[in-house]
This record gives structure tokens, sequence and C-alpha cells, in this order.
């Protein structure tokens, strides 16, 4: 399952130091704006403590862990809508992306310029939404007026919809409001699928702030991006992108040593991996033996046929049954002859929910 979350921001807000943190690809990292101007893509690792433990248990062959994408998209600045930076580049990066990470500045600093001149988390972040509002909007109405025409001259039902939906979509961005807010139904989505609109993904604000300010909690410019998430039905994650770097260059025993001298119990970064995948809608499954230990990404909701042909398609159309085992219960009772006994194996149809921590043996006939 290919999926992608892009990293957006005004320059030289921390989008390339938190790329590098999560990633420990390296990329260029500098104090000017556009210093990222093709995206970086990396893959990031879902770190996951319940794989550790099956590893531990079987002692496997092989190990594959989860994880995804991660791209960073050069920095927005005011008027990208109509062409002004980067402008339709960083707008056609984007709109290839399954949710959007946002990071905005909280702290000042003398030695790192801010393309606006002063900290301001909000401005920042509006400045980035509405650039995103206009350019949906432009979509939309263009659309709009192709469709309108055939709709009213045929009467046919799929143009009719069409209209319906892009003057729904017209109205909400005309007035400043994300597509992502505005409830559309099952249906509605489906056909939006087609048209790629940036403010109809899912969005997170990353807040970048300073050491002390990480180690503490919150300041007034982290507090100010909470209260605006809050009214976006949006999450947020406080970090520190520097230290963060930083933690990302040691080696996973020091790293966890040092949180723990600082009384943290994991990295901004962990968290933040986390929180998208969670956004994205995503959730893991696994399968393990001597052979292989693997975590496997579905999205919620998703039956255990359809999660079989993330495996194998021939694993699904020989569909039999799924035989399934809660992690907790696993790791309750430490052994796979003690969760049978305990009546804890369950056995499932192919329209059976998949939930987060299955460990899964799927029985099939081709």
């Amino acid at each position: 399952m290919s999926l992608k979350a892009g990293i957006v921001g005004l320059p030289n807000v921390g989008k390339s130091t938190l790329f590098n943190a999560i990633t420990k690809n390296g990329v260029l990292a500098a104090n000017y704006p556009f210093a990222t101007i093709e995206p970086n893509i990396g893959t990031v690792i879902v770190p996951d403590k319940r794989l550790d433990f099956l590893v531990n248990m079987y002692q496997p062959k092989s190990v594959v862990p989860t994880y995804y994408e991660f791209i960073d998209i050069a920095g927005l600045v005011e008027g990208a809508s109509n062409g002004e930076g980067l402008g339709n580049k960083f707008l056609g990066h984007i709109r290839d992306v399954d949710a959007i990470v946002e990071v905005v500045r909280c702290f000042d600093s003398k030695e790192i310029t801010h393309v606006t001149g002063s900290t301001d988390p909000i401005r920042d972040i509006e400045i980035i939404n509405v650039e995103l509002v206009l350019s949906d909007l432009e979509i939309a109405q263009n659309r709009l007026g192709k469709i309108e025409k055939k709709a009213e001259t045929t009467k046919e039902k799929s143009a009719v919809q069409e209209c319906e939906i892009l003057r729904k979509c017209v109205d909400a961005l005309s007035k400043n409001k994300p597509l992502r807010n505005c409830g559309f139904d099952a249906e509605e989505l489906e056909l939006l699928k087609n048209f790629n609109f940036i403010t109809l993904m899912p969005i997170i604000y990353v807040a970048n702030t300073d050491e002390e300010t990480y180690l503490s909690g919150d300041n007034e410019y982290t507090l100010k991006v909470k209260e605006y998430a809050k009214n976006d039905n949006a999450a947020v994650v406080v970090i520190c992108a520097k230290m963060d770097y930083e933690l990302s260059l040691l080696p996973d025993e020091e790293k966890d040593e040092f949180l723990e001298s600082l009384g943290v119990k994991e990295s901004g970064m962990d968290r933040l991996i986390f929180a998208t995948y969670d956004l994205l809608g995503l959730a893991t499954f696994f399968t393990s033996g001597k052979d292989e230990c693997r975590a496997w990404t579905f999205r919620k909701g998703t039956n255990a046929q359809n999660c079989a042909g993330l495996i194998h398609s021939d694993i699904k159309r020989g569909f039999i049954r799924a035989e399934v085992t809660s992690f907790d219960d696993l790791y309750e009772l430490k052994d796979e002859k003690k969760v049978q006994e305990a009546g804890k194996l369950r056995v499932e149809g192919k329209d059976y929910q998949m939930q987060d921590g299955d460990i899964v043996y799927f029985r099939f006939n081709v």
C-alpha cells in the first residue's frame, strides 16, 4: 500500500530539518527560501514495539516492518496560487499526497530569518491555507463552467450530480472553508476523488519550537496553533525539529537513554509518525512465524478478505477463513498454545473487519 504524507509550510520554518529527522536522509536544510525545489521523498518505518515482541518470540529469518512515505515539498509563499514563488509547481506536488503535514514556526530566532520578518504562526497557517483554498476554487470553478451547460442541456444524471457537488465546493471555498470540513457523504467523496482537491485532504499541524519549550510543554505560539487546529478539526504535534534531528543521528539505545534522562517517553518524530499514520486512517495487522514476522498496513474498516489481498491476490481469491489472535492476548500469555487453550484464537470469515494489532493466519484454496 503506497501512502504519502506531504510536509508543507512557509520557507525556513524547519520542514527539511524535520524531514531529515524522520528519514535520516540528510537532504539540504538551508537558511534561505526555496532551498528545497524538487520534492525530497523518504520512506519512514513506523516504529512498533509489537513487532519487536513477535521478533523476540519467533526469532524469524526475515523481519518486515510497515512504512509509508514522507515528501518534503518546497516552501510556499503568499500568491502561490497565482504563480508566486514556485507557485503551480508546489501545488502540483502537493496534489500527489494523501495527507498534509503543515509545519509552523513557533520559536523566535535572530539567526534564522523568517520570510515575513516576524514569528506569527496563525498568520503563517492562514497564508498557506488561503493559497490552498484559492487553488482548489480555481479548479472547481473551471470544471463547473464546463459541466454546467451539459447538465442543463442533457439533464444527464451524472452531470447534474457533478454540478450540484461542485456548486457546494465553490460555495464553501468562496467562504475560505476547506473542503475537508464540509461533511460530504461517501458518494460525494467518491465523485470528488477525480479532482485531487488539496483542501479535502486530512491535515496535521506541526508546531516546531525550541528545545526549552518542547521539554516544558507549550509557549504562546504553540497554544495558538492548538486553538486554531481545534476549530479546523485538525491534530497538532509539538516538536523541536533541531533536537529530533540530533536524536536521529544517535544509535537507538543511546537515543532511548537520552530521552529517558529528559523524562520523555518518545521523541517528537515518533509522535508525528504515529499521528500521521492515524490521520491517514491506517492500522496494522501482523503475520508471524519462524520464516517471517511482518507488519501489514491497512485502512481501518477493511475486511479480512481484502486484507488477505494485501499479501497476495491468490489468498484473497481463494479465501476460506482467517485465524486471528489479538496481540494483547499473545502478549499476556506469551505462547501460541496457551492462547488456543484459553479459547483466544478466533476463526473469522471474509466480512470480519480487521482490527489494529490482529495477528492473522489466512486459510485459502486456489
